[in-house]
């Protein structure tokens, strides 16, 4: 098993992060560690990486584990390069969300927390996004998709296939 460890470029960017915060309050800067680690580490926060968050901020393994599994915002197991958000509470759900989430799951395959075979698509869902006026949407990386319909949901697998093949 390799190493999990930062570049001295990202490690760089960690004691920026800390510097941020008094001294002794390194605690602080747990969750902007935590996004550094996933998108560093292939979009998920396995346990060796979340034990070297622990390290770099002197804090105990399990502070680490508690947050990192409380928010909806960290894989903790691997993810599709396209990883499909669907929000599920109830201003989403009276809109649709359940609808767009079967739909989802027969079009790919899969089911909620799974990837398909190829590794391309991950379905998971989550609680409020914070969009409800858009209702149903789902986040796509850094970008929401809102007001879903199956036509819709084809149309961003599609452009989703279309930019995997381009690369």
């Amino acid at each position: 098993m390799a190493v999990v460890q930062f570049s001295e470029e990202k490690l760089n960017k960690v004691k920026e992060i800390i510097a941020r915060y008094p001294e002794g309050k390194q605690k602080s800067a747990l969750i902007p560690v935590l996004h550094l680690a996933q998108e560093a580490f292939g979009g998920w926060l396995s346990a060796e990486t979340m034990d070297y968050v622990a390290s770099l901020l002197q804090l105990q393994s399990i502070e680490v584990y508690e947050v990192a599994t409380f928010y909806s915002m960290f894989n903790l197991k691997p993810v599709g390069t396209y990883l499909f958000e669907v929000c599920q509470t109830g201003p989403c759900m009276v809109s649709g969300s359940d609808q767009i989430i079967d739909y989802i799951k027969n079009k790919l395959g899969i089911g909620v927390g799974e990837t398909t075979s190829d590794g391309l698509f991950t379905l998971k869902t989550v609680e409020c996004l914070g969009a409800c006026g858009y209702a149903p949407m789902m986040q796509l990386g850094k970008h929401y998709r809102e007001h879903l319909t199956p036509a819709k949901v084809d149309e961003i697998i599609a452009e989703c296939k279309a930019n995997a093949n381009a690369n």
